[in-house]
């Protein structure tokens, strides 16, 4: 992938769009551009199976008349057809319905230049014959597992991105990051019954990924281990959620703090702001700033400041995720999670958020829960937003006097979040591995649904 594959549109390009929409009869405005250049590679039983480039550049135009918004986007960045996203762009708000939140983010919360370099972006490159070997190799080890007897597939896979915006008031900011990915997923076979699992990595950093051999001997090793797994008897007994999958149940947790969620009233958190929800021990952090994570910007996509922020604090429900509309809509002010595509308004996202590791290790909390199920994998769950009633399927091993004595699978685990979340306890296992982490998980007692 060349450098001119991954490079957004230039600022003079972005501020000569808005210029041209404030003549057209816009208030105000800002311009986006984004450039993406993805090559993966994916053998399976020493084959090439799918060799896959993906490069593109497109513009996006959102523009306010009074308290009406209008956007549009392009993957066309040719003169002619920025002409038409002005034209298209300003008649269409001429006709939108007044939003009293819509605006341009406040001044006085903009990033000021010169933004903080993160070290989120690799200028190394690997040709599509060094990602297939790496997806041979990740694939081969796996294979080469005492117990496994088929692949899935082994993939590698190298992409890069760009992101600028510039506003009529005065933003003009842009910064780019790369990725690297290596995976695999085996099937392991005995006595006539199959398991699949895998492990897969990516980071920003080519440098910072994991070996082929490390992630495909986990992959196969995964997979051996689940053979064997059984359901167990519907009951209600303690529960570990290991850090593979311990991010998912945080999930339910960041979008109930959704500023949008919050303002419509559909956030089982509504009317917890201050409020005790995790026990004292446990804070939630949510990190923009940290370098090389996958999850770190200079500022957020209405080009708000971010920092560091404790959305829990010690338990007690700190701050919601805001942008500038949903902060407008409850009285407050943006905190810097304005995330969005290049049509529409901002929707909120987290940027790196982390669960604080406790001091108990997992094997130690098996001891102390004596019998009960270790959750490794998560799939499917179920939210009303509303009351913070859950459930998912999971697989994981039932575990006895602190030993694990069986895998399982096919099971639900279900229970009412915030009654959930008041009896959590964060193990000492933190990775950071993608942009939400957690250490594994206890919980004292949980529903659990088998034979």
């Amino acid at each position: 992938m060349s450098d001119d594959a991954s490079s957004a549109a230039s600022p003079d390009l972005l501020h000569d769009l808005v210029t041209k929409a404030l003549k057209a009869g816009a208030d105000a405005a800002e311009a986006v551009s984004t450039a993406r250049a993805t090559l993966s590679v994916s053998v399976r039983k020493g084959a090439l199976e799918e060799v896959e480039r993906e490069e593109s550049r497109d513009l996006g135009l959102r523009v306010f008349i009074g308290r009406r918004q209008a956007s549009v986007s392009s993957s066309d960045l040719s003169e002619p057809t920025r002409t038409r996203l002005v034209e298209r762009a300003v008649a269409m708000a001429r006709l939108a319905p007044e939003d009293p939140h819509a605006s341009l983010a406040p001044q006085d919360r903009l990033a000021r230049a010169p933004h903080a370099d993160l070290d989120l972006f690799d200028p190394s490159q690997l040709s599509p014959a060094q990602l297939e070997e790496r997806a041979r190799e990740v694939e081969a080890i796996a294979l080469s597992q005492s117990g496994v007897t088929r692949s899935e597939g082994g993939s590698a896979s190298h992409s890069t991105g760009h992101w600028t915006l510039v506003t009529s008031h005065g933003f003009s900011g842009q910064h780019r990051g790369s990725a690297f990915s290596l995976s695999a997923s085996v099937i392991a076979e005995r006595d006539g019954q199959m398991e699949r699992d895998g492990e897969g990595r990516t980071l920003r950093h080519l440098a910072d990924l994991p070996s082929a051999e490390t992630i495909g001997r986990v992959a196969g090793e995964r997979a051996v281990r689940r053979l064997g797994a059984r359901k167990v008897a519907s009951t209600t007994a303690p529960v570990i959620i290991d850090r593979r999958s311990s991010a998912a149940l945080l999930s339910p947790l960041i979008q109930a703090m959704a500023g949008p969620s919050v303002a419509r009233g559909v956030s089982f958190l509504k009317d917890r702001m201050g409020e005790q929800i995790l026990p004292e021990a446990i804070t939630l952090i949510d990190d923009p700033l940290r370098p090389r994570a996958l999850g770190s910007t200079p500022f957020d996509d209405e080009g708000v400041s971010v920092r560091p922020l404790r959305l829990i604090d010690q338990g007690r429900l700190a701050s919601w995720l805001l942008n500038t509309a949903s902060a407008a809509q409850l009285g407050l002010e943006s905190t810097g999670h304005a995330s969005r595509a290049l049509a529409g308004p901002p929707g909120v996202s987290g940027h790196n958020i982390h669960l604080e590791p406790g001091e108990r290790s997992r094997e130690q909390m098996m001891k102390d829960a004596g019998t009960g199920l270790l959750v490794t994998e998560m799939f499917s769950p179920a939210l009303n937003p509303n009351t913070g009633d859950w459930s998912a399927g999971v697989s994981g091993f039932w575990f006895e006097n602190g030993e694990i004595v069986h895998p399982v699978s096919e099971v639900t685990v279900a229970g009412q979040l915030l009654s959930l979340y008041g009896r959590m306890i964060a193990g000492s296992d933190l990775e950071f591995r993608g942009s939400t982490n957690a250490p594994s998980l206890m919980f004292d007692k949980v529903a659990i649904a088998g034979l």
